[in-house]
């Protein structure tokens, strides 16, 4: 036996839930830095992934209500060029004729390129004539709509 503490021979089995700091001896402070950058590197990539999304997405229903004013502006200059008659549908504002110019330059679609929603008269009656997109879904007339 040493005079001064345990000798060679003499060992302590510990098992890893008995030891003091074991989880600090294992996630050293170079690992607990690296762990908290990979953390806040993949937080920050989500925060990126999804604010583009819902700038892509602000965007889109930006573009669909400047094509709803520009085709209303159109419907009415038909209108008060025809005496108060709707045009059929939105592809006849883009035609050319001999008596007049088209009132717009091609049919207008809404920021997911699908053809705006033209009824004339208005559904509810109140109405003259309803214009609209049927929003992200694509559902007609859905909840989501723009008009």
């Amino acid at each position: 036996m040493a005079l001064f503490g345990k000798s060679r021979s003499e060992r302590t089995v510990y098992f890893p839930w008995e030891r003091k700091g074991v989880l600090a001896r294992v996630l050293g402070a170079g690992a607990r830095r690296r762990l908290f950058a990979y953390v806040a590197l993949a937080l920050a990539v989500f925060a990126f992934v999804r604010l583009d999304a819902r700038n892509r997405e602000q965007a889109r229903v930006r573009q669909t209500r400047a094509a709803l004013v520009r085709a209303r502006t159109a419907i009415d200059a038909y209108r008060a060029d025809h005496a108060g008659a709707c045009p059929k549908d939105l592809r006849e504002l883009s035609r050319t004729t001999l008596e007049r110019p088209a009132y717009l330059a091609s049919v207008p679609v809404d920021g997911w390129q699908r053809p705006l929603r033209f009824s004339c008269p208005g559904r509810d009656g109140l109405a003259t004539y309803d214009l609209g997109s049927d929003g992200p879904d694509g559902e007609p007339w859905g909840l989501d709509r723009l008009q």
